[in-house]
């Protein structure tokens, strides 16, 4: 990459690490504000729901707004709505008060996936490799980002903590504003073959669209086009298998902590901080691998870069999937020992991440690049809307039958997705 690409790639991974960080936060400081502002779990929980579907469903029109506006603009406005929207929860009065921060940060973090990904996927030439690296910046904000916020509950009041928490994304928007999108090298998007490579004379934008996806243009007949464009292409074969990686990644972690902590206990007796501290049940053991299992995904997301710049993508999807199956499988069998159980755990987190860039690349290749933003769009509802009901589907499992029937439905949900991506090489059509 050259020093204008290096720049983007670091200014979206910063980005993306912290839409995690605040996404990962808010869980936290629930225990918090329970007693803060005399309520119940429940009036939270819709609280935090209303947050989190804004987050998802506001994928789509971001996406269309991208398509008009450019990525890096809607990257500034999501940097600075989640800055505003956790100084509004620091000063926060009341619970109707939060609730309208927690909405003003979902709507403003759900531009930064269609955002962010069009502009690597249409200004960086290697862009598996920057793929890679933007997700290793989500996944030290999934690992780190929660862990940080309840070491600093431990010290400081929570409303310090959360007005503390705005100052990053005021610091990447700052450093955002010195980025010109304009002097990257030219995209591999109108001529790439999936592996990193580019014909030159194809590299220039269709439509008098700029590097950063900008159309100048929105209206429903436009998206209307767009969306029919997307689908003639057999781009609904792409979005079933984004939603299956979706549902695996939601069913997956939405009770890990626990489940991983239950495991543990039962093999290990380990007691990390005085039991009597109000956030003792934040360090357990079990805690501790769920933050090494986010980890990993660092590595995986490296790897799936790497590969995504080498093959095609999708081939790489059809195979992890497999793994992740069989992984799904391995997972009770290896609770009978320590290794072997952390093992696999390690080993579930690096193919969950891997999966990342190499379904972000797919998503590219089967998209024109007038409709990049869009095409995200779709796909993050995908990925974070529907998605989204892995939790119901995972808390259903565990309550009506348990941890290993939970890993069967993961292992068939990933045998579907592998069963997409091999539908996406015989019946989608490339558009790089």
């Amino acid at each position: 990459m050259d020093a204008a690409e290096r720049r983007i790639v670091t200014f979206t991974a910063g980005s993306h690490g912290l839409v995690h960080t605040y996404e990962l936060s808010i869980p936290i400081l629930l225990t918090v504000w329970v007693g803060e502002f005399s309520t119940t779990a429940a009036a939270l929980g819709v609280v935090v729901t209303l947050g989190y579907g804004l987050f998802g469903v506001g994928a789509l029109p971001g996406g269309i707004l991208v398509d008009s506006f450019g990525s890096k603009p809607l990257i500034l406005a999501c940097l600075a709505g989640m800055a505003g929207s956790f100084l509004l929860v620091s000063v926060s009065p009341t619970l109707p008060v939060l609730a309208a921060a927690i909405a003003v940060w979902g709507l403003t973090a759900s531009v930064y996936h269609p955002a962010g990904l069009s502009l690597l996927s249409t200004s960086i030439d290697q862009r598996g490799t920057a793929l890679g690296y933007h997700g290793i910046g989500g996944n030290l904000g999934i690992a780190l980002g929660p862990l940080a916020t309840a070491l600093l509950l431990l010290a400081f009041d929570w409303r310090l903590v959360t007005a503390a928490l705005a100052l990053p994304a005021v610091a990447v928007a700052a450093y955002g504003l010195t980025v010109d999108v304009d002097d990257a090298g030219d995209a591999a998007d109108a001529g790439a073959d999936g592996t990193g490579s580019a014909d030159a004379g194809d590299a220039a934008e269709p439509d008098g669209a700029s590097d950063d996806g900008t159309k100048g243009e929105v209206s429903l007949p436009s998206i209307l086009s767009d969306t029919r464009l997307l689908i003639a292409g057999g781009f609904l074969i792409v979005f079933a298998f984004v939603t299956f990686s979706g549902l695996y990644y939601r069913t997956f972690l939405t009770f890990l902590p626990d489940l991983l902590g239950d495991v543990l206990g039962g093999l290990v007796d380990v007691q990390l901080v005085d039991p009597s501290s109000p956030y003792a049940d934040q360090f357990d053991v079990g805690r501790y691998l769920y933050v090494a299992v986010l980890t990993v995904g660092v590595f995986g997301q490296y790897l799936g870069g790497r590969i995504a710049d080498r093959v095609p993508p999708e081939w790489g999807l059809m195979a992890l999937m497999g793994v992740l199956s069989a992984l799904a499988l391995l997972f009770i069998p290896a609770t009978g020992t320590v290794a072997t159980f952390v093992a696999v755990s390690l080993a579930l987190g690096v193919a969950l991440f891997t999966v990342q860039p190499l379904s972000q690349a797919t998503v590219a290749a089967y998209s024109p690049s007038e409709a990049r933003g869009l095409s995200f769009g779709y796909t993050y509802v995908g990925i974070f809307g529907i998605g989204a009901l892995g939790s119901t589907l995972a808390g259903t499992v565990l309550t009506r039958a348990g941890p290993r029937e939970l890993f069967v439905v993961l292992a068939v949900i990933a045998a579907l997705g592998a069963l997409s991506a091999t539908a996406v090489t015989r019946f989608a059509t490339r558009r790089d």
